[in-house]
């Protein structure tokens, strides 16, 4: 687990006091703790002992402003989308709200799992060959908050795995939940395995020193290291967990930035149906960040310890906790989906990874280690023997550019800080010039 500064819980500590003492409109401390209610606090969410990742970065940017009016500062931090959506997606969910205007085009709740001819375009174009059904398809609001209703389903007794570094939601859920256990002093939770990926090894696990898990969380191409795993890789996790009778939830939002052979879809390997549960995004791939629209594969043959089929409970989850995503949000799914609409937002994509070619050049120009950027919008830059919290300080306060420290992903992560790709060319450009300066 990620730990932040003394000076920045501080502060954030200084933040959120006045909000409360208005919201319960006492003017002393003593008035304020007579606010309590009988209610207990979670025991699990006092083990979240610090602000989640990425609303600490926003935190700290606005604070930067605040303290530096006049500066241009430049966000390389958070992997925010920045480029327009293509007109023919956004053209189409513009049709479809005003046709919520008139009685023929009014609609109200869809199918908790999707739309159907949504379900069906996501099983022909992301996974083409494969023998991905539309039933096994449920779509949305994003992969994040599918991450959160696979923890419901699967519950606190299954131990689970992450990569380390890895991307923050899947060990805060794990904490929410009662998976993870007691956070040591370096920032690891008892419960959890910590599965090491940095360049010793490939950004891939040693496998045959992994204790068992019952879930694995993996990412691929992944966040925040860039690296996308090879067949080969893939097809050792399987294995693994296929021999230890481990479920893999697979993190795919990213694969529409692989330029190279690597699996795009954890069912390209075989076996994968029997033991994998895929969630992926439009986020990334057409710049739904805001739109908010995602999906998640579950294979019939997923079966759990008594032979019961994952897919029906996962559906009951569905069904309990969400009401189904916008149906104007879908309707810009399926444009994405079109032939248009595809090349479309391919375009897209090679904008950023046009803009992660040059920030890959620009740290590499000034002798520092990149790995990422060729199969993913993210470059992990490594600082050998630094902190990682130091380093971003010092490009923040020197260059006026936002980035994230390594150690937020995970113990593994110091000594690196992660890079985002997503940007107009002119900032990617004034970044890259401002970079060369600081390190040169």
């Amino acid at each position: 687990m990620y730990k932040f500064p003394a000076s920045t819980l501080v502060s954030h500590a200084i933040i959120l006091q006045p909000v409360i003492v208005q919201a319960c409109s006492f003017k002393t401390q003593k008035d304020l703790l007579g606010c309590r209610t009988k209610v207990p606090r979670n025991v699990n969410m006092e083990k979240l002992r610090n602000g989640y990742l990425f609303p600490e970065i926003s935190r700290l940017e606005v604070q930067h402003i605040e303290k530096y009016p006049n500066a241009k500062l430049i966000s390389l931090g958070i992997g925010d989308t920045t480029e327009p959506v293509p007109q023919i997606i956004t053209t189409s969910m513009a049709n479809y709200a005003h046709a919520l205007s008139t009685v023929d085009g009014y609609t109200g709740y869809g199918p908790e799992q999707g739309n159907k001819a949504l379900r069906k375009a996501i099983a022909k174009e992301f996974y083409k060959d494969l023998p991905i059904k539309d039933t096994e398809v449920f779509v949305s609001d994003g992969a994040q908050c599918d991450i959160t209703r696979l923890q419901l389903l699967l519950g606190s007794n299954v131990t689970i795995a992450v990569q380390d570094p890895s991307f923050p939601a899947y060990i805060d859920s794990s904490v929410i939940i009662g998976q993870a256990g007691v956070e040591d002093e370096a920032g690891r939770y008892g419960s959890i395995e910590y599965m090491k990926c940095g360049p010793h090894n490939n950004f891939f696990p040693d496998l045959a020193t992994t204790s068992r898990a019952d879930i694995i969380f993996f990412c691929s191409p992944n966040n925040p290291t860039g690296h996308a795993a090879t067949r080969k890789q893939l097809e050792q996790l399987v294995n693994f967990a296929r021999e230890n009778g481990s479920i893999i939830i697979f993190d795919s939002a990213y694969s529409s930035y692989i330029k190279d052979d690597s699996p795009r879809s954890i069912y390209e390997i075989p076996g994968a149906r029997e033991v994998a549960i895929e969630i992926s995004s439009f986020s990334k791939f057409a710049g739904f960040t805001g739109v908010r629209l995602g999906w998640t594969v579950v294979p019939e043959e997923v079966l759990y310890s008594n032979g019961f089929p994952v897919i029906h409970d996962f559906n009951r989850i569905v069904c309990t906790c969400f009401n189904g995503a916008s149906n104007i949000a879908q309707a810009g799914g399926l444009a994405c989906l079109s032939s248009e609409g595809f090349l479309a937002v391919r375009s897209l994509v090679d904008y950023y990874m046009e803009n992660a070619k040059i920030l890959v050049e620009t740290f590499a120009s000034v002798g520092l280690k990149v790995y990422g950027g060729t199969n993913a919008p993210y470059i992990w830059v490594h600082f050998p023997g630094s902190n990682s919290w130091d380093v971003c300080t010092k490009v923040l306060e020197k260059a006026h550019i936002i980035t994230i420290p390594g150690s937020g992903f995970g113990p593994s992560g110091e000594e690196f800080l992660r890079i985002s790709a997503f940007g107009h060319r002119e900032s990617i450009l004034e970044a890259s010039s401002r970079l060369k300066s600081l390190f040169q």
